[in-house]
């Protein structure tokens, strides 16, 4: 079951909610015309067909303000008002005077280091060969996002396979582009991936190396390292829904790729996918160890004073709970059993026992809100971390426990 924001929400009565993220109308590199290929730090592996958006942002600040600025009106960019079609007409000239500047720099050290002090960013050279080649390649990211969204509903495999051979793979830069603006778009990356060995003969990497398909397996390794980006749960109000969905994302290219291609010892890919398997992990580990503490904290009834729920530790406990759910469908792509095992073990003991205990007081106590809110939250969570039947039986029960009151 994936959470989403509101079900976390409505879960606990009067909730406090997250402050929502700051709607400034951010100025997106070249009018998001290469937005397809963009990804977020932190960017560990740099790949052919994806550019982090920082250094994107950095090409598209220098394009704009020292390289053309009597093609772009800086008016229109830092107001935001700048379009792509108002683009358009002028990328043939950007792309020949951005080819000419580059040929300076790469004839002049001193040149190339300063270019370098500008960008910020040791790595600028690379990160614009890639912009360059986006916006050269911007009709094709178009065609790629609709390739991966009409992969959606491709249901025939020999089909699949025809659509996959139809790509051009000779240029790699171009295929590389192709295949992140079109992975991003596919909700089953298993199924291209299976098309792919299909077609190359067998599964082992370099058959599909030589098949020209290493562009598509670079791309799936994108994706996964830009789930980094997703899941963070730093301070009380983390997003859990992306969370929960960046994992889900993780573990469907994760499983596409381990799942069915034979990889060499030692290759690249192999560690990516170490390493980015192992930052997921230990960005997901700290809070399982906290989702048994939570829970407990947000059932217990006040020592002292009146009887209230603190929304901040149900909104925790909830969150936590929905969490470990996610956890347990892409445990197959994490470095958690250990850590998951314990968490699901004990969070559902200390269900069952919040349950027992509110259902007892309940029957004392028929008329009292708090520990009717306390069960609410608790079936809620018994939903998720049991199953649907479950609650409906508790449900059963806590109408029966006020009657008998």
């Amino acid at each position: 079951m994936r959470p989403s924001a509101q079900s976390i929400a409505a879960a606990v009565p009067g909730a406090v909610k997250a402050p929502a993220r700051p709607n400034a109308a951010m100025r997106r590199p070249f009018c998001g015309m290469i937005d397809a290929v963009l990804v977020d730090e932190p960017v560990l592996y740099p790949f052919a067909g994806s550019v982090v958006r920082e250094g994107a942002m950095a090409a598209w600040t220098w394009i704009a303000r020292d390289l053309c600025p009597d093609l772009i009106s800086a008016d229109a960019v830092e107001q935001g008002t700048l379009r792509p079609a108002d683009l358009e007409p002028v990328i043939a000239e950007i792309l020949i005077r951005a080819k000419r500047a580059l040929a300076g720099f790469d004839a002049d050290n001193e040149a190339m280091r300063r270019f370098r002090a500008q960008f910020g960013r040791d790595n600028a050279r690379d990160e614009l060969n890639v912009v360059l080649a986006a916006l050269r390649a911007r009709m094709l990211l178009g065609k790629a996002q609709g390739f991966g969204k009409a992969v959606n509903a491709i249901t025939d495999d020999g089909a699949l396979g025809a659509a996959l051979q139809s790509i051009p793979l000779s240029d790699p830069q171009m295929a590389a582009l192709f295949f992140h603006a079109a992975v991003g778009q596919v909700a089953n990356p298993t199924r291209l991936i299976a098309a792919a060995i299909k077609l190359s003969g067998n599964a082992k990497e370099a058959t599909l190396a030589r098949t020209g398909f290493t562009p598509l397996l670079e791309a799936c390794l994108a994706h996964a390292q830009n789930q980094l980006h997703h899941v963070q749960l730093a301070g009380p109000f983390a997003d859990v829904d992306l969370v929960c969905r960046g994992l889900d994302r993780f573990h469907r290219l994760v499983r596409a790729l381990t799942g069915y291609i034979e990889f060499e010892r030692g290759s690249r890919a192999t560690q990516v996918l170490s390493t980015v398997t192992k930052l997921v992990s230990d960005r997901i580990e700290p809070r399982l160890k906290e989702v048994v503490a939570d829970l407990n904290q947000a059932m217990r009834r006040p020592r002292e004073g009146a009887d209230r729920i603190d929304n901040d530790r149900m909104l925790a406990a909830i969150s936590g709970v929905y969490l470990l759910s996610a956890v347990r469908d892409c445990r197959d792509s994490l470095a958690l059993n250990a850590v998951f095992d314990q968490a699901w073990s004990q969070s559902g003991q200390a269900l069952e026992l919040h349950i027992q205990r509110n259902l007892d007081l309940l029957r004392r106590m028929p008329g009292d809100a708090m520990t009717g809110l306390r069960l609410d939250a608790a079936i809620k969570m018994a939903e998720v971390r049991f199953n649907a039947d479950y609650a409906e039986t508790l449900k059963r029960a806590r109408i029966a426990a006020e009657r008998r009151g």
